[in-house]
């Protein structure tokens, strides 16, 4: 899938939202619209290393588990995630949090997200709808951590160790 990006501007410090997204537990509570049954696989959800589990939750997927790990860390301006997914985990997924200083003390947050699936019945998936698709529900995730982040709204479930 070609590379796409979404932004939103939150009205807070560029410092306190890389530290909300450098723990990859918070990840779940904007994003549990379109990424569902999240897992952590380390105890420590926090920095390089850093990774979840989970489900995506798209029409026409077979093979909805995927993982990401937050791989690069440069703060406060940018994390790096890297993931696989689909069958045999087989799509190579690359996202990554751009931020920048924003007007009056707000940060400017861009989310960039590409895959490179590996099979042409991959390939064939993502062109018929899958890119529309994930930039419509990753669009509605920077809404989602504006909201979180500006007024404590919208809170979805932290992702946490499964249980046993």
């Amino acid at each position: 899938m070609e590379p796409f990006t979404v932004s939103t501007t939150i009205a807070q410090p560029r410092e306190q939202v890389y530290e909300y997204l450098a723990d990859i537990a918070n990840h779940a509570e904007f994003c549990d619209h379109y990424l569902v049954d999240w897992h952590l696989t380390r105890v420590d959800s926090y920095g390089a290393g850093a990774g979840a589990r989970f489900r995506i939750d798209a029409p026409m997927q077979r093979f909805s588990w995927a993982d990401m790990t937050l791989h690069d860390m440069q703060p406060p301006h940018r994390i790096m995630e890297r993931g696989r997914g689909g069958k045999y985990n087989r799509i190579r997924m690359i996202g990554i949090y751009t931020l920048d200083p924003g007007p009056s003390g707000s940060t400017r947050v861009q989310y960039t997200f590409e895959t490179e699936p590996s099979q042409l019945s991959d390939r064939l998936l993502e062109t018929l709808g899958g890119r529309s698709w994930t930039k419509r529900k990753a669009a509605k995730a920077m809404r989602r951590l504006r909201s979180i982040l500006e007024d404590g709204r919208e809170r979805g479930e932290r992702a946490s160790i499964e249980a046993e």
